[in-house]
C-alpha cells in the first residue's frame, strides 16, 4: 500500500511538472530599473490616490514570484548595459563592454538561441535601437557593444522571427568608420519584411515570414520619445508587445519565447529626471498588461518574467526630512531633454534676448513651478542665478550625461523637482545595488529569494525546457 502511495505521488509530482512547461515566455527587462524605480513608481501612484501613504502596486509588483539580483560583471563589481544584457541572455558573466561573447571573446549562445533550437519562435523588442546593448546581448556576438554595425549585421544570421525598435545607429558604416552596404537590404535578402511604423506594419504583416518593425520614417533610429513626451501615433512599448504577440502566434503552435525591453528606465536615470523614470516604469508596467491579458487566456502554459539589468542613478527615496512629495512630479509635463530643447529654441527664438519673466513662463508651464508647486527661496534663486549664468552672461555649459546634452537651466530645473519630491541620486551612471526579479505562471517558483543575474536565463530555460 506504501509502495503504491509513492507511485501514484510520484506521478502526481510528474504530471504537475509536465503542467508547467513554459511555453510562451515573456521576459521584460527593466533597463535601470532598480529597486527604488520600482517602490518609487509604487508610492508615486499611492500619493496620487487621495494623497495615501503607502504603495499603489504595479502590475508586475503583484506577481507572485519575486526575488532580487545582483548585476556585477567579470570585470568591475559595477557593470554596464552589454556585459548585463549578456548576463541576462546567456547565463554567463563578461566583461563590461561585451556583447554575447565571454571574457575569452568566444561566442556565449542565449537563451533566445536555445528557444529557437526547441522549436520556438522568437522575438527581440526594445524602445531604443536594435542594435543596442540589451537586445544586441540575445542575438550578437561581438567583443564591443560599439560594433553597430557589426551586430546588426547578425541578426539575419539569427533566424529570430521577430525584432522591433526605435532603428539601427549605424545601417552603412562599419566600427572602423569605413562605408559599407546597407543592412537592410541584407536584411530584406535573409526573408525579413522591414516596416516603419504601425501603419506599414499593418499593410505587410499578412504576407510577413519574418519581421523587423521600426519607428515610421523620418523618426529617431536612436529610441522611441520618452512616455511623458508621447503624442499620437508615436510607436510604443505596449503596442510593440501586442503585435509581437499576434506575429509570434501566427501559425504556430509550439510556443514562443519574446524579450522586451524597456530602455528609457535607464537613459531618464542617467539624467536623474525622476518624472520621467516614473512614467517610464508605468509605460512598461502597461506593456507587461498586455503580456498579462495573454497569460489570463493561457494560465497553465505562459510565464511572465520581469527584471533588469542594473540600476542607474542610485535613486534614493527622501533626503533627511521624513518626508516624500512625489504627487508634485506629476506636475512636470515633459522630460528635461523637451524642456531643454525648449529653452535652446527660446533662446534662438529671442537672439539670446530672453526675460526672466519668459523663462519662469517656461518653467511654470512645463515644470508646475510658483503655479502648482510652492519654491523655497534657495530653489528660486538657484534657477534665477542659472539663468543670470546662462541667458544673460551667456555661460553656457551644458550638462552631459550618456544619452543627452542639458541647457544648465534645465538641469538646475530636474534638481529642484528632486527636492521637492525628497528624492536623491548618488550618481549620472550605474551603481551595483541589487535589481528586482518578478515572476507568474508556469515555473514562477524558480524566482524566489535571492539570485545572480546569470541564474534568471538558465531558470527561464529550464521553465520553458529549452534543449
Amino acid at each position: 500500500m506504501k509502495r503504491l502511495t509513492y507511485l501514484l505521488l510520484f506521478v502526481l509530482m510528474a504530471s504537475m511538472t509536465y503542467a508547467q512547461q513554459a511555453k510562451y515566455v515573456f521576459f521584460f527587462i527593466g533597463d535601470g530599473m532598480g529597486v527604488n524605480q520600482v517602490n518609487t513608481t509604487e508610492m508615486f501612484q499611492a500619493e496620487m490616490e487621495n494623497g495615501r501613504i503607502g504603495t499603489q502596486k504595479l502590475l508586475f509588483g503583484s506577481f507572485p514570484a519575486a526575488g532580487i539580483a545582483t548585476s556585477y560583471s567579470a570585470s568591475n563589481s559595477v557593470t554596464d548595459s552589454s556585459a548585463g544584457g549578456t548576463a541576462l541572455a546567456t547565463g554567463s558573466k563578461t566583461y563590461n563592454g561585451a556583447i554575447g561573447v565571454g571574457v575569452d571573446k568566444e561566442p556565449l549562445e542565449s537563451v533566445a538561441y536555445k528557444a529557437k533550437k526547441s522549436g520556438k519562435k522568437v522575438g527581440v523588442v526594445t524602445t531604443v535601437s536594435v542594435d543596442h546593448a540589451t537586445p544586441a546581448a540575445f542575438y550578437a556576438h561581438q567583443p564591443d557593444r560599439n560594433m553597430y554595425y557589426e551586430i546588426a549585421l547578425e541578426l539575419p544570421k539569427s533566424g529570430f522571427d521577430f525584432f522591433a525598435g526605435a532603428g539601427f545607429l549605424k545601417p552603412a558604416t562599419t566600427y572602423d568608420k569605413q562605408e559599407a552596404p546597407s543592412i537592410y537590404p541584407i536584411m530584406e535578402e535573409a526573408g525579413y519584411t522591414i516596416a516603419r511604423g504601425l501603419k506599414e506594419y499593418e499593410e505587410k504583416v499578412a504576407s510577413a515570414k519574418k519581421m523587423i518593425l521600426l519607428q515610421a520614417e523620418g523618426a529617431s533610429a536612436d529610441c522611441l520619445p520618452y512616455a511623458i513626451d508621447r503624442k499620437d501615433g508615436d510607436l510604443a512599448l505596449a503596442d510593440i508587445t501586442k503585435n509581437a504577440i499576434d506575429f509570434l502566434t501566427k501559425d504556430n503552435n509550439k510556443g514562443f519565447f519574446l524579450m522586451l525591453e524597456g530602455g528609457k528606465i535607464d537613459w531618464a536615470c542617467h539624467s536623474n529626471d525622476p518624472a520621467t523614470v516614473v512614467k517610464e516604469v508605468i509605460d512598461m508596467d502597461n506593456a507587461i498588461r498586455v503580456a498579462y491579458e495573454f497569460y489570463q487566456k493561457h494560465p497553465k502554459e505562459t510565464l511572465i518574467v520581469v527584471s533588469a539589468d542594473h540600476e542607474t542613478g542610485g535613486l534614493g527615496m527622501g533626503t533627511g526630512t521624513y518626508t516624500l512629495n512625489l504627487k508634485a512630479l506629476d506636475y512636470q509635463k515633459q522630460s528635461v531633454d523637451l524642456l531643454s530643447r525648449a529653452m535652446t529654441d527660446l533662446r534662438k527664438a529671442k537672439g539670446n534676448k530672453v526675460t526672466w519673466e519668459e523663462m519662469k513662463a517656461l518653467l511654470t508651464e512645463r515644470m508646475g513651478f510658483w503655479k502648482d508647486l510652492e519654491l523655497t527661496w534657495e530653489q528660486e534663486r538657484l534657477l534665477r542665478d542659472e539663468f543670470e549664468n546662462s541667458f544673460v552672461k551667456n555661460k553656457v555649459v551644458f550638462e552631459e550625461s550618456l544619452y543627452s546634452k542639458t541647457e544648465p537651466l534645465a538641469a538646475a530645473a530636474k534638481k529642484v523637482m528632486s527636492q521637492i519630491a525628497h528624492l536623491g541620486w548618488t550618481s549620472g551612471s550605474h551603481t551595483a545595488e541589487y535589481v528586482p526579479v518578478y515572476a507568474i505562471g508556469a515555473g514562477s517558483q524558480l524566482f524566489m529569494g535571492k539570485m545572480d543575474n546569470t541564474d534568471i536565463p538558465k531558470r527561464i530555460a529550464k521553465a520553458g525546457r529549452y534543449k
